[in-house]
């Protein structure tokens, strides 16, 4: 609930709007309300895109459209509980507070899924754009590469089953082309011979290296006049006039308006504002090797194991999976490990020494679609958060979709799919 106005004391720093969260879809909205001349101030614990926003594959999957649940996917569940390593795994010691989360994604398999794919393609259409237009605005554009990506299955019955994806994605107008096992070797040379097909995307993108991104772009956001503050926020209280922010430093932050971006802990906020939205967090392990360690053309991805492998300026990030674990419980690097295992029976030669391991928390909703609107109780405050893995992809929709709300505009697409209160 909201709480009255502390008038006592000004605040140390005020603005137009105060973001919570430098990842990437924060400081993507800070740069579209910085350009429409709003005095944006983020507020972040560790800096920009340093945390789940530094170490994802970097890849700018727009016609990754299909959302995570779908009819049956529950029958997997005693697998997943079986396998502490394998693409989608859940700590036994999670279960029990994942349960009530995990029903609304079987719901959403089994009632909604058609209504999210559209939704989730009409958003993809609008992040293209959006995302192409701000890499040219920001200067950005050469840290995008256009190599396609490459999607590899080790039987005929692997890839049948993939089909049905591959024709909803060809509904919602994006390109493809599926590859016989001679034509692998010159899209990817050095694979091994254990993969049958492939599906090559050609609009597939990726960027050098997603931190260096998020802060290039986060420059541009500075030189439009969007501020930083590193801080830890502890305590938020609003007004319909005025929102106070207080930092644990003692610090205080005043605005007009609100923006909650704070990825995986972004619930923890929404709750003042009468939301109880329910976001679970995926927890995506990766390794980063030297970039010599192998010559990898383009974003190779091994959907039968969960993970992909990227080729960046920074070296070659082998990573994904998917982990229900929460918010506290440590990271399990074995999981790590294992992907880089499995990466050197794939590409033969692989050198998978002096890699750097990284675990990250996705944001995730049960229908996979993200929550961008406003708070029940509180018309000033506004949410973007729960991408899911698709973070980075939606961050420039996002961006637009939240300078509309705040300006007042009309959406550039229908915001009801990703209501905050549609749970």
């Amino acid at each position: 609930r909201s709480s009255p106005m502390p008038t006592a004391q000004p605040a140390d720093l005020d603005a137009d709007i105060v973001v919570i969260g430098a990842g990437i879809v924060g400081i993507c909205a800070a740069t579209f309300l910085a350009e429409a001349g709003q005095r944006v101030l983020v507020v972040d614990r560790t800096g920009v895109c340093e945390e789940t926003s530094s170490g994802n594959a970097s890849a700018f999957a727009f016609s990754d459209v299909l959302p995570l649940a779908h009819k049956g996917m529950m029958k997997n569940l005693p697998k997943w509980l079986a396998d502490p390593l394998g693409p989608l795994a859940i700590r036994p010691s999670y279960l029990p507070q994942l349960l009530p989360w995990l029903y609304r994604f079987w719901r959403a398999g089994r009632t909604g899924y058609e209504a999210a794919l559209s939704a989730q393609a009409g958003l993809m259409r609008l992040a293209e754009a959006e995302w192409l237009a701000l890499l040219d605005r920001s200067g950005t554009r050469p840290m995008l590469r256009e190599d396609g990506s490459l999607e590899l299955y080790e039987s005929e019955a692997e890839f049948r089953a993939a089909l049905p994806g591959w024709a909803a994605r060809e509904r919602h107008g994006i390109g493809f082309r599926h590859v016989e096992r001679d034509e692998l070797a010159s899209l990817q040379p050095g694979l091994s011979r254990q993969f049958v097909k492939g599906t090559f995307v050609p609009g597939w993108k990726t960027a050098d290296d997603p931190m260096l991104l998020g802060k290039a772009v986060w420059a541009h956001a500075e030189a439009k006049g969007a501020r930083f503050v590193h801080g830890t926020v502890t305590d938020v209280a609003g007004s319909p006039q005025e929102i106070l922010l207080s930092l644990a430093d003692g610090r205080r932050i005043a605005a007009p308006k609100l923006l909650v971006a704070a990825g995986a802990w972004s619930h923890l906020w929404t709750r003042r504002f009468g939301d109880k939205v329910p976001l679970e967090t995926e927890r995506g392990y990766n390794t980063t090797l030297p970039a010599d360690a192998f010559d990898v053309k383009r974003q190779l991805i091994f959907s039968g194991h969960g993970f992909v492998i990227t080729p960046l300026s920074t070296g070659l990030r082998v990573g994904g999976a998917v982990e229900f674990g929460g918010l506290d419980l440590p990271p399990n690097y074995a999981r790590s490990k294992a992907m880089l295992e499995k990466a050197k029976r794939f590409l033969p030669g692989l050198k998978t020494e002096s890699g750097r391991e990284w675990m990250g928390y996705r944001p995730s909703m049960p229908d996979s679609l993200p929550v961008i609107g406003r708070a029940r109780q509180s018309p000033n405050v506004f949410y973007a958060f729960g991408h899911g893995h698709l973070g980075k992809t939606q961050a420039a929709a996002t961006g637009r979709l939240v300078r509309d709300m705040v300006l007042g505009q009309p959406p550039a697409i229908d915001l009801s799919p990703f209501s905050p209160q549609r749970f």
